[in-house]
């Protein structure tokens, strides 16, 4: 296939990315130029690591390669290219064939973190410490699938004393009659209760698909990326949402809800979506005909009808660009960072029009500045309030029972008038979502 003319910096990086296999953004600024050749056909951005960069096929180099300079030998104190490493997690491998579960599961566990630790130090590297940074993976996948395992036999056998009568709930069980059952306490062995239902998720993920722990491990490997304790809990569904967590998890927006809001309103050419998650919004606005610039704090990799993928950055802390700033559409995040985010988009960026679908519980409230900002100084020329709900819309990856919605919500739609202002008044209407649905929309959401 033909390349398209390229600055130096691109042509470099897709001669990297040829001649490697792959190419791995560590700046912003490659992170750019990584996008540009996305949109462009010649590289494509792995799904489960944004930083990482395949070359399309057929792809040769681009660039005459320049002698790699030398460089000192690395440094041997690396733990992933020590004997010492492999053999505590044969040691720890051992141990748990032998039924020694507890000593397995620390041996594992120390052994996870110094192959942790020394994939990183290893990156630090660069491309000359690829090498290490593998080996060392290697060891962390061993080392995770051995404590995993160990885990998963320590639950079972907590619970069977439990179960039994062997085993309290807290504390040295005063009734334990063999000592061989269950001879500990959970901070005797170290463990909180925490892990200890973390590991029981595990040991119900692994009745329910034998082997699931293990090949989701590999997977990692296999994909050049790091065999962490958070992925797997994520990758086999196992994962607690924390506070902190639940903070970017990302609902995504029920196709109704945007077919109704394109029926209703008309945008500039190119729409910006700061919170686009997985393209739920963004996908039916193309469709519709209009360019859709996209965004979010978090990096789930997606990408607009021309390959050009989202750009990972906070919308609260970006800054108007030169020019007008586009419409904005999105469902923004909700919780705590929801006032400042609209407050930023209008004191900020000003667009011509936006529309937020918020929860309908947005007309009220006192005690938030941001929140009589916008509504006060600022508010919305329309409000469509869906007097039927819309479909639920589950956190991402959820897989449990399918809960009927129970949120009032409506599109807000803010247009700056040609005096520079909001205006002063809104006026609410209420729509029911199925006067506006293809057919096949309409019949899917029943």
């Amino acid at each position: 296939m033909g390349t398209p003319k390229l600055s130096p910096d691109q042509t470099a990086i897709l001669d990297a990315a040829i001649k490697g296999g792959h190419f791995r953004s560590e700046t912003q600024a490659q992170r750019i130029k990584c996008r540009a050749l996305n949109a462009k056909g010649l590289i494509r951005r792995d799904p489960k690591d944004g930083d990482v960069w395949y070359p399309a096929e057929g792809l040769k180099p681009v660039a005459a390669a320049e002698p790699a300079p030398e460089i000192a030998a690395l440094p041997t104190v690396l733990p992933a290219d020590a004997s010492d490493l492999m053999a505590t997690v044969q040691r720890a491998r051992q141990l748990l064939d032998e039924g020694d579960v507890m000593a397995a599961r620390r041996l594992a566990g120390g052994a996870y973190l110094e192959a942790k630790a020394a994939a990183q130090f290893a990156a630090s590297f660069g491309a000359d410490g690829r090498r290490l940074v593998e080996k060392a993976r290697r060891l962390q996948a061993d080392a995770l699938l051995i404590e995993t395992r160990a885990m998963i036999r320590i639950a079972e056998a907590y619970d069977a004393a439990q179960a039994a009568g062997d085993a309290a709930t807290r504390g040295r069980p005063k009734n334990v009659s063999d000592e061989n059952i269950f001879p500990f306490t959970l901070d005797e062995a170290g463990i909180s209760r925490t892990q200890i239902h973390a590991a029981r998720q595990l040991a119900k993920a692994e009745r329910a698909t034998p082997g699931i722990a293990e090949r989701a491990i590999a997977a990692r490997v296999a994909a050049g990326l790091e065999p962490s304790r958070a992925n797997l809990k994520a990758a086999i569904g196992t994962k607690t949402a924390t506070k902190e967590e639940r903070g970017d998890n990302l609902y995504e927006t029920h196709a109704v809800a945007v077919h109704t809001l394109a029926a209703l309103e008309d945008f500039s050419p190119t729409v910006w979506e700061p919170a686009c998650g997985r393209g739920a919004i963004s996908r039916i606005l193309e469709a519709a005909g209009y360019s859709v610039i996209l965004s979010d704090l978090v990096d789930y990799g997606t990408a607009d009808a021309h390959g050009e993928v989202q750009a990972v950055i906070d919308f609260r802390e970006t800054k108007p660009g030169e020019g007008e700033c586009h419409d904005i559409v999105t469902n923004p995040p909700y919780g705590e960072v929801l006032n400042s985010f609209v407050a930023h988009a209008l004191r900020v960026h000003r667009p011509t029009k936006m529309a937020l679908l918020l929860n309908l519980n947005f007309l009220a409230g006192f005690a938030d500045d941001d929140r009589n900002f916008v509504m006060d100084e600022l508010p919305p020329a329309r409000v469509y309030v869906f007097k039927r709900r819309l479909p639920m819309m589950h956190r991402d990856g959820y897989e449990g029972p399918k809960a009927s919605s129970s949120m009032n919500t409506a599109w807000f739609i803010w247009e700056r008038q040609p005096d520079g202002t909001y205006g002063n008044a809104t006026l609410v209407r209420r729509v029911d979502w199925k006067d506006y649905q293809p057919a096949a929309e309409s019949e899917a959401a029943e």
